[in-house]
């Protein structure tokens, strides 16, 4: 199975050029995030005119999903190593399993903004965080969260309010930095991986609290209410 940018060239047709300046951006990504985080990565698909790369015409996540043929980078793996791999899937997106080092809690970029603030106020321990190009941020939490987020939300009662609050676990994967989701546009740090958070995420009980306050309140701050 070919790998296409657009539909429009396979994996053989590549140029080299293109592989080199792949070392440059995602070769380097995956090599920190697999040498310094201790993170697996997955090359993966992307989208162009809402097209998927995979090649499937009826793809049900465009730009969103792991290659099915392309082989998996372990945490570890050195930049030579990395670049092996994504020299055989030139253009892929760096996707990174959830569930293994980490899981997920997912909220509106602005109310996840607004939380940040608040958590690094208050001198709680934040792990990375990312921007998606549709809007959501994603706080990266100690693996096995996700399971637990619906008792976290009770015990705290916010089990029956109507939050924009998500998490992710294990089966799935989230597109890293510096790739495009979807054809949409680039993941960005909100906050960006470091030694003290990016290895032990923290547990989602100490975050909960105040991602689930400022969820709650999203929709009141958006229409002009104090914060």
């Amino acid at each position: 199975m070919g790998f296409t940018i657009g539909g429009t060239r396979s994996i053989r047709e590549i140029r080299p050029g293109a592989r080199r300046r792949g070392r440059s951006s995602e070769c380097l990504a995956v090599a920190e995030y697999t040498g310094l985080w201790g993170w697996d990565v997955v090359p993966g698909a992307r989208a162009a005119a809402g097209a998927c790369s995979c090649g499937d015409t009826g793809c049900a996540t465009p730009g969103a999903h792991p290659l099915s043929f392309a082989p998996m980078v372990r945490a570890g793996a050195t930049l030579d190593e990395a670049t092996e791999t994504w020299s055989e899937v030139p253009g892929a997106a760096v996707l990174l399993p959830v569930g293994r080092a980490f899981d997920v809690i997912e909220v509106a970029e602005a109310a996840g903004r607004r939380a940040l603030v608040r958590l690094e106020r208050m001198g709680i321990p934040v792990g990375p965080v990312t921007a998606t190009p549709d809007g959501r941020a994603q706080f990266f939490v100690a693996p096995g969260s996700a399971a637990e987020l619906p008792s976290l939300l009770y015990r705290m009662a916010w089990d029956d309010a109507d939050l924009d609050l998500h998490a992710l676990g294990s089966r799935t994967h989230i597109t890293a930095p510096p790739s495009d989701r979807g054809g949409r546009g680039p993941v960005r740090w909100l906050r960006a991986p470091a030694l003290d958070s990016a290895t032990r995420p923290p547990a989602a009980r100490l975050l909960i609290g105040t991602l689930a306050y400022v969820a709650h309140r999203s929709r009141a701050w958006a229409a002009g209410e104090t914060p």
